[in-house]
């Protein structure tokens, strides 16, 4: 009971300090009640698709779509192309990045390890992560279907490191922190890379990031 207690703490304070950087959750229940819906028909056209809705797309939710971009924007819940077009939504991107997920049929990209533990129990689907260890580059590969790791004895000592000083206040979170949620290859690895920055860095078990990334993303469907 101590030891769910103390990961729920750990939790908890992690949420808040994500909320404050990126809040999701808050920014999507203040937009218009139809951007609202787009962001998150924007959401399921990754699993859907296996991209993101297109300009064209976005039209068929909303009348206004340059505003429904600035808003989106705005907010940091979708990321843009120069051009104006949608390249990402948290958890997703259509940038190559190193965190790639096998799901429905798709090869989509997460933009950071804990984005990619969040698709699973989102839409409570059966998937695959395949990325890398930040440290030494060995893969890292991750079965789910919703909350439940299916090869979780072949990957039960992995972690996900966040150096949470990478957040830049004037740079949306997809080119600066996002870069730096990671995973590490097992305990001992975690706790090196820990260890050279300790009042920066956090690492989680990959169980304890499956529910953070849980209890971050899925209320976004909500």
């Amino acid at each position: 009971m101590q030891k769910n207690n103390s990961m729920n703490n750990k939790l908890e304070v992690a949420l808040k300090r994500l909320t404050t950087i990126l809040p999701l959750k808050k920014s999507q229940d203040s937009c218009p009640p139809e951007i609202k819906v787009l962001h998150q028909q924007m959401l399921r056209s990754f699993v859907t698709n296996g991209r993101i809705l297109t300009r064209d797309e976005m039209a068929q939710w909303v009348d206004d779509v340059p505003e429904a971009v600035n808003v989106l924007s705005q907010y940091d819940m979708v990321t843009f192309s120069e051009r104006g077009d949608p390249v990402g939504a948290y958890p997703f991107t259509m940038m190559a990045r190193e965190h790639k997920v096998q799901v429905n049929g798709h090869q989509i990209h997460a933009m950071c390890a804990l984005d990619a533990l969040a698709i699973a129990p989102m839409f409570g689907e059966t998937m695959q992560v395949m990325s890398q260890c930040w440290v030494t580059g060995k893969p890292v590969q991750i079965n789910m279907c919703g909350e439940t790791i299916l090869n979780l004895a072949e990957v039960q000592d992995v972690h996900v490191g966040i150096a949470w000083s990478a957040a830049v206040a004037d740079s949306c979170c997809a080119d600066s922190l996002c870069l730096e949620m990671i995973f590490l290859r097992d305990a001992e690895t975690a706790q090196k890379w820990l260890s050279d920055y300790t009042a920066s860095r956090e690492i989680f078990t990959l169980q304890e990031a499956v529910q953070f990334a849980t209890r971050f993303f899925v209320p976004l469907l909500s």
